[in-house]
């Protein structure tokens, strides 16, 4: 069983910010060493970086790779990642969550966001549930199968 940290001082292991932010774990490691990510480190000597600071890095802008073509698609409905923003009113809550290279924003009451904790650095699972599901598999060019 893993032990996630608390969520009123997430931190993580450079593993778990590697899974969130959808990148390897040396990447992680680039990232801290040149100080765009910080870290501290426990009594045992291993890197510990703090949610918040990982949540700000997962909801900069970055580079994307040119996207390849599809050779087929099914999206998965769980996403593992990290929430990156939340704005809340009297009655309702925004909640951004950055999952690998992908942000999904979900509407929930302010009631529901304050009962699960949510702020940035928090680790989180946004589930997508529709009613419509779009699977697309691109036409290969003649000569390919």
């Amino acid at each position: 069983m893993l032990d996630y940290p608390s969520r009123s001082m997430a931190s993580y292991r450079l593993g778990q910010a590697a899974e969130l932010l959808g990148v390897s774990v040396d990447t992680v490691r680039r990232l801290a060493d040149s100080g765009r990510l910080q870290t501290r480190r426990t009594a045992g000597g291993q890197r510990l970086i703090d949610g918040a600071d990982l949540a700000r890095l997962a909801s900069a802008p970055r580079d994307q790779p040119p996207a390849e073509p599809i050779l087929g698609q099914s999206a998965r409905n769980r996403f593992p990642g990290i929430v990156t923003r939340v704005v809340k009113d009297r009655v309702a809550a925004q909640v951004e969550v950055q999952a690998g290279p992908h942000r999904l924003v979900s509407l929930m009451t302010r009631e529901a966001a304050d009962e699960l904790g949510l702020a940035p650095g928090v680790r989180a699972v946004a589930v997508v549930k529709a009613t419509n599901v779009i699977v697309e598999v691109p036409e290969q060019p003649a000569g390919e199968e």
